[in-house]
């Protein structure tokens, strides 16, 4: 039966069918855990909206449902509903509260998927090829429970002046419970471990090591950012020091740039492609040219390079990718051995497909407008992304992949 295959935290026993932990009522257990999910994080948000509102002026203006409100929609726009703040367009999402709001999905879809792994037909069953709806189902009732939070927090604190979309809200739910969440479902119930038996091992070999890679070049990424920030911390420290802001604010400010850390990580691997990221209409920032304009007092911005002629030695940044890429998979196909030739570059190579087109996904909702003007394009160029990183991703991959199955073959 289902319930027999490993899942997360528990050992299988014979009697699994009959134990009711693991057979408890799906709609039920699943609406709740949609509802734990958004409110997790959502309680989150609105503790810092009030911390914030404190940090600001001390309590001296407002109220604290007015920091309740700011948390609330900024957890709106975690999900893709955007804002109008004095009547412009800010879409931007603040990924590092997105990827909280995913990882709490995964957790609690993974426990999901282990308490209502007892229901639908057993192993040998679904391998005759029987239906087995057990996934779907709290897939469903999951993203219904978390889907009601959105809606509900969407009614309570959007306003005429501030605009949250819900359509947009609803469709990232969706996309989010159901990619994220269905997936740990799954993994939970035991499902996932049937549905990939059936895949080719080289199928499976190269999705490991095309999320292998994506890992590590977004580490890669960081690490970049991280350097660039340093090199330039005076700039940073400057820009804090114009705004004399007090030491409430301050914090405030710094938290900020926390939250769209992830995003500047993929502007920042956007950037070791080679076509890099606009910040603002008109400008360019890449290895080979950097065009910038008026930029906003934001301490994060420090780390990007000074606009003009770029230094010769920033070319070889364009090396980092594909060097990435080959150590990665030939780390992870290892796991996977071949001898032959033909199958370890089709392994590789599309590992660095599949990279390429999910770095691309992550770049493209990692920009957004951010204020009014020219500030309402600021982001990576996706489809350049896309290309380059075929190519770069790609031939890494190759070499990694002919690199796992020459060792391979010297055993």
């Amino acid at each position: 039966m289902t319930s027999l295959l490993p899942a997360p935290r528990r050992t299988p026993t014979r009697d699994d069918r009959t134990d009711t932990a693991h057979r408890r009522p799906l709609v039920l257990v699943a609406a709740l855990a949609g509802l734990a999910a958004a409110c997790s994080t959502l309680v989150v948000c609105l503790a810092g909206g009030v911390v914030g509102w404190f940090l600001t002026d001390a309590g001296a203006h407002g109220a604290p449902r007015d920091g309740l409100r700011v948390g609330a929609l900024g957890w709106l726009m975690a999900h893709g509903s955007g804002v109008h703040v004095d009547g412009t367009a800010v879409n931007a999402m603040p990924l590092a509260l997105t990827l909280l709001a995913a990882l709490l999905i995964w957790r609690l879809g993974l426990r999901l998927g282990d308490s209502v792994s007892g229901h639908g037909p057993d192993a040998d069953a679904i391998a005759d090829g029987m239906r087995d709806w057990t996934v779907p189902s709290a897939t469903f009732f999951f993203t219904l429970g978390y889907a009601v939070v959105a809606g509900v927090t969407h009614h309570l604190a959007a306003t005429p002046a501030t605009s949250p979309s819900l359509p947009r809200t609803l469709a990232w739910t969706l996309l989010v419970c159901g990619v994220v969440g269905g997936t740990a479902i799954a993994v939970g119930s035991g499902r996932a471990a049937i549905w990939t038996s059936f895949l080719p091992l080289s199928l499976r070999a190269a999705a490991a090591a095309a999320w292998g890679t994506l890992v590590w070049y977004a580490a890669v990424s960081a690490v970049v950012l991280c350097v660039a920030l340093v090199v330039d911390w005076d700039g940073a420290v400057n820009v804090m020091s114009q705004l004399h802001t007090s030491p409430g604010a301050a914090t405030l400010l710094i938290g900020l740039c926390v939250l769209v850390a992830p995003n500047a990580t993929l502007f920042s691997g956007s950037y070791l492609l080679g076509p890099g990221f606009a910040v603002g209409t008109h400008t360019v920032v890449a290895p080979t040219s950097v065009v910038l304009g008026p930029l906003p007092m934001f301490p994060l911005l420090a780390a990007l390079p000074d606009p003009g002629p770029t230094p010769g030695w920033t070319v070889a940044l364009l090396g980092l990718p594909p060097l990435v890429a080959a150590v990665a998979t030939y780390r992870t196909l290892g796991r996977y051995p071949t001898t032959r030739w033909d199958e370890a570059a089709l392994r590789g190579a599309g590992a660095g497909l599949v990279c390429a087109v999910g770095f691309a996904v992550l770049a493209a909702v990692s920009g957004g407008a951010v204020g009014p003007g020219r500030m309402a394009d600021v982001g990576p160029f996706v489809f350049q992304v896309l290309l380059h990183g075929i190519a770069t991703f790609g031939i890494g991959g190759l070499v990694g992949g002919l690199a796992a199955a020459l060792r391979t073959r010297s055993f």
